[in-house]
């Protein structure tokens, strides 16, 4: 009897979320065909929070929106004149799928995370001198940790990848940023591995067995929405696809889609990671922002995310996946932006059946600093139900504290503060963040 009950102890903790939601997963059709939907209704979604989603989106430059759940097609939507055919850009979405096949590479032993660069792209592949260039490692690539300069000064910018703009900065795994460039020699890397194009070993190795059509061009990959939505699918099933492993290394998905390093825990291998204690942004500013990445998003969601809101959110607890295709929706950030956040807020609300509160973008609209540089004193403006308004430096350390107007603005001095970035956030009493911005001093 004891025995039993230790069988049964174990089955139920491996069928825990991560578990059913791998076991009752459905898989569309390869080659690609009818794609089986579940009626949001079904699922305990209302339809009025649903509308308030499509309209929202519509609002804000999409073309092409799709849910999934357990793999099912919940939510589909196209605007304008794209359609289900329409084949639109990843943009920097598509470091997932690079990271993806990076770890497929490894797998057959075509190559190594621990590799140096310098093995595949040979010496003088950066502008670093040759001592700091051999130390960095495919690894740092993927983590974003080469140490070379992600502002590197003009005509480049941080999308080169010339050996005159991949310029040395700092040592290898010491410093976090994002940096396009540096990241394009993994696709490099993968092409001299393979001795195949990037077209054909991503067809071979990961497309055409999970029915994905899509195309790199440019170093940057384009498709339909559904193709997207089945990567994602793919990513939810941890490598797998209808009983098959399609990337079997499974230990290396695990360390894809947890903290890379220990600068931006927020950020995996080319994968951003929800729920952490504290994140970074790209460019040159180096803020650290404290709380989740999307606040109003699942902890466990992992999300492949590009520039002008080229999303792909993978939720394991909920059996989710989410694609959104378009133009900027909020600002031409490369990474995550205030959109992630209110898309979050909507979706949650239609499958949560619940009204939506108070926009958080009127809460923003309001949140004002000026002057913005600041050299002595900074006057906040007024945002409903803020009490006080903190400011953190690039730590995430609190360094002021002041008492809110509800009604008249809020002059406050920073002439003590060291010159650098902050975050200015203004808080209720029980201390719930309304609203938040950045202040250079």
């Amino acid at each position: 009897m004891k025995h039993l009950f230790r069988l049964l102890l174990v089955v139920l903790l491996l069928s825990g979320p991560a578990g059913y939601a791998q076991q009752s997963l459905y898989f569309p059709p390869n080659p690609p065909g009818t794609w089986a939907t579940t009626p949001p209704q079904s699922l305990g979604w209302c339809q009025p929070q649903l509308d308030s989603l499509l309209s929202f989106l519509g609002r804000k430059g999409t073309k092409a929106f799709v849910v999934l759940k357990d793999g099912r097609l919940v939510v589909e939507r196209y605007y304008g004149t794209f359609t289900e055919d329409s084949v639109w850009y990843w943009a920097s979405a598509g470091k997932a799928l690079t990271a993806a096949l990076v770890g497929q590479a490894q797998h057959e032993g075509l190559l190594r995370e621990q590799d140096s660069v310098s093995r595949w792209l040979g010496r003088g592949w950066s502008g670093a001198p040759a001592a700091q260039e051999r130390q960095i490692t495919l690894r740092h690539l993927l983590a974003m940790t080469s140490g070379l300069d992600d502002t590197p000064p003009a005509p480049c910018d941080n999308e080169s990848s010339t050996v005159a703009c991949l310029l040395y900065h700092s040592l290898a795994g010491t410093r976090w940023a994002y940096h396009t460039g540096a990241y394009r020699q993994l696709q490099t890397a993968l092409t001299r591995a393979s001795g195949l194009t990037l077209n054909q070993y991503t067809n071979q190795k990961l497309a055409s067995r999970i029915g994905m059509s899509g195309r790199w061009v440019q170093e940057v990959y384009y498709s339909r929405a559904r193709d997207m939505a089945r990567f994602g699918l793919l990513m939810l099933a941890r490598g797998t696809w209808n009983g098959t492993a399609v990337l079997p290394d499974t230990a290396y998905l695990r360390r894809m889609t947890r903290p890379s390093q220990a600068f931006n825990r927020s950020y995996g291998y080319l994968w951003w990671l929800n729920g952490q204690a504290s994140y970074l942004l790209p460019g040159p500013q180096q803020a650290v922002f404290s709380g989740p990445l999307v606040p109003t998003a699942p902890a466990d969601m992992v999300a492949a995310l590009g520039k002008n809101d080229q999303k792909i959110y993978v939720v394991p607890s909920r059996g989710l996946v989410v694609v959104r295709q378009g133009k900027s929706a909020d600002s031409p950030r490369l990474a995550a932006s205030s959109f992630d956040t209110e898309l979050w807020r909507y979706l949650t609300a239609a499958m949560q059946c619940r009204t939506l509160a108070a926009a958080p973008g009127a809460t923003r609209a309001a949140a004002r600093l000026y002057p913005n540089p600041a050299a002595e004193v900074v006057t906040g403006s007024v945002v409903p139900g803020a009490t006080r308004l903190r400011v953190l430096d690039v730590l995430g350390r609190e360094r002021l504290t002041v008492s809110a107007g509800s009604s008249e603005p809020t002059r406050f001095s920073v002439a003590a503060l060291p010159a650098g970035w902050y975050a200015v956030q203004w808080l209720t009493s029980d201390g719930q963040v309304l609203a938040s911005r950045r202040l250079l001093r």
